[in-house]
């Protein structure tokens, strides 16, 4: 067994390619705050790591955290230390000393700077999805995507990422980037750029172009509809594991409620659970109280787990369009690696993408 350990944060690898995570402050402790269970979740899913299953205890201050997790891919590389890193800096204040430390020569601290990563090539399957893997694993965030595919079989695509590492200003990030890409690319890459983006691509980072209201209102809506809760197409047994169980009871416990889900298993299942909790201001250790409060978290729970993407293909003009959405976090950061895994379903599936963009919307209630 190997082990990579930190004062905060150890990880272990054992032989049978499962990792344990422990998270602690002071005596196997750290912080508890709203949210953190979602922001733990949400990096270790963004680290193309899946959760097995978890041991959580806290007394409403203070908390201990051990997770089990195993890689989505056994070629993934990931980088443990990275991960320890931003695992701790989101855990406690003495961590977050540490976090800021190491942000002091920043100027964008709280706004981390977008960057342009443009490139042309030559046109092939899979592409875009090989491009976007090899950004996941330099640990750059994709915030915006424009594809434009060319009559001649050229691509032209404008990535806007954020660095979380921070270090997209030294021109020694940059430069091994574009390697990366070449390296994936080979001889169809024509150019490779990685700049600040100028004004003239302000339009381009400001929005998307927008679905039919239509399309747009089955896409963004919060409600289930009938169709959906029906789920036509599924077999008996199909459809009682998509009838997800929330069950809340108050009787086992004086200072504490207990919250059982039962559900279909799903990448990411943790994350949406702990998302949605800490969208409604539900913190680990408390009571639940009020039968309103109570119904719309049961509701929202199983919303999340029906649906934790919206998927709809329908057609605009002579092409076939894909719509992914995905909630936005009240923090403002999306469920991680939707770009990721939507680009490896079509590269599977063999299907080409002649254009594609990421962006935001805002619904009345939400993004």
């Amino acid at each position: 067994m190997g082990a990579h350990s930190g004062s905060d944060t150890s990880v272990y690898q054992t032989d049978s390619y499962w990792w344990i995570i422990t998270l602690s402050r002071d005596t196997s402790r750290l912080d508890n705050k709203t949210g953190l269970g979602c922001d733990l979740c949400r990096i270790i899913l963004d680290f193309g790591l899946s959760i097995s299953k978890g041991d959580v205890s806290t007394n409403g201050k203070w908390c201990y955290v051990v997770l089990w997790v195993i890689p989505h891919s056994f070629s993934s590389n990931i980088r443990w230390k990275s991960l320890k890193n931003q695992l701790v800096s989101v855990c406690a204040s003495n961590s977050a000393s540490f976090y800021f430390n190491q942000q002091s020569d920043s100027k964008s601290s709280s706004s981390p700077l977008v960057y342009l990563l443009k490139f042309c090539c030559l046109d092939r399957k899979g592409l875009l999805h090989d491009v976007t893997k090899v950004l996941c694993e330099l640990e750059l965030t994709i915030q915006r995507v424009k594809v434009m595919t060319t009559p001649d079989d050229k691509v032209m695509d404008m990535f806007f990422v954020t660095d979380n590492l921070e270090l997209l200003h030294t021109k020694k990030r940059r430069d091994d980037t574009c390697r990366s890409l070449y390296a994936i690319l080979g001889d169809s890459c024509i150019s490779c750029d990685l700049q600040l983006p100028g004004p003239e691509y302000d339009a381009l980072q400001q929005g998307v172009s927008s679905p039919p209201p239509t399309v747009a209102e089955e896409l963004f809506c919060c409600e289930l509809s009938e169709k959906e809760n029906l789920s036509h197409a599924l077999s008996p047994d199909l459809n009682k594991l998509k009838s997800p169980g929330v069950t809340i009871d108050n009787s086992s416990s004086p200072a504490h409620t207990l919250l059982q889900i039962h559900c279909v298993d799903q990448k990411g299942l943790l994350y949406g659970i702990m998302r949605t909790l800490k969208d409604c201001n539900i913190q680990d250790g408390k009571k639940l109280l009020g039968s309103e409060k109570q119904s719309s978290l049961c509701f929202r729970l199983k919303v999340e787990m029906l649906h934790p993407l919206r998927v709809i293909i329908s057609n605009r003009g002579p092409d076939t369009e894909l719509l992914v959405a995905n909630p936005v976090e009240i923090c403002g950061k999306g469920r991680p690696r939707v770009f990721y895994d939507v680009t490896l379903a079509l590269k599977v599936l063999g299907i080409c993408i002649f254009s594609a963009e990421i962006g935001w919307n805002l619904t009345s209630d939400r993004q």
